[in-house]
């Protein structure tokens, strides 16, 4: 080997040339503190629990609601009757058999279900004021719904059934209308 050449690195040969290198590190490092065994990383957040039986619970009331008011719909058919309890039942059949003289009529044909909903709530109202004792309202068999449920029929019974000054309803008879009109009874001013 010439001058400025350097020799190649030895290679340790056996295992006792690695113990004294370590010795040899642990002599230049000096004397060294073991470490406490690290805590494992903590986990990431668990997820919010999902109150899923909260939603279940919500989603059976919603469907047990629509059904009830599903079941609670009245179909071409069916008769409007209502009477309040202080009213005898003797008053009810006599409203069925039209023997009550209908004072004002209210066509609702041809209404969408809100402009009807307004004029049935005024009608009555101004029926109450000029003190009409029973009135006529025509709200069609809803036999061309598209949905294939009364509409208006439903909307009228609604309202009625909501009415403090009503007394008692009932479908009129096949010549005042039959299931497409109801003759209402109205409470008198006083």
């Amino acid at each position: 080997m010439g001058p400025g050449r350097k020799s190649p690195p030895t290679t340790p040969s056996s295992d006792g040339d690695n113990d004294d290198d370590a010795a040899l590190f642990r002599a230049a490092i000096g004397p060294v503190r073991e470490l406490p065994p690290s805590a494992s990383l903590p986990d990431k957040p668990k997820p919010r629990p999902v109150p899923r039986m909260a939603a279940r619970d919500d989603a059976d009331a919603l469907g047990e609601f629509r059904r009830s008011v599903a079941a609670d719909m009245l179909e071409a058919g069916d008769a409007l009757s209502f009477r309040r309890d202080n009213v005898p039942s003797r008053v009810l059949q006599r409203l069925r058999r039209g023997d009550y003289a209908a004072q004002e009529e209210l066509d609702l044909h041809h209404s969408g279900a809100v402009e009807a909903e307004a004029m049935l709530r005024a009608f009555l109202k101004d029926a109450r004021r000029v003190g009409l004792g029973c009135i006529r309202i025509v709200h069609g068999k809803g036999l061309h719904s598209d949905s294939g449920i009364p509409v208006l029929k439903n909307l009228v019974d609604r309202v009625l059934r909501q009415r403090a000054d009503v007394l008692a309803f009932h479908s009129a008879p096949p010549a005042q209308g039959g299931h497409g009109a109801v003759l209402v009874l109205l409470r008198q001013r006083r």
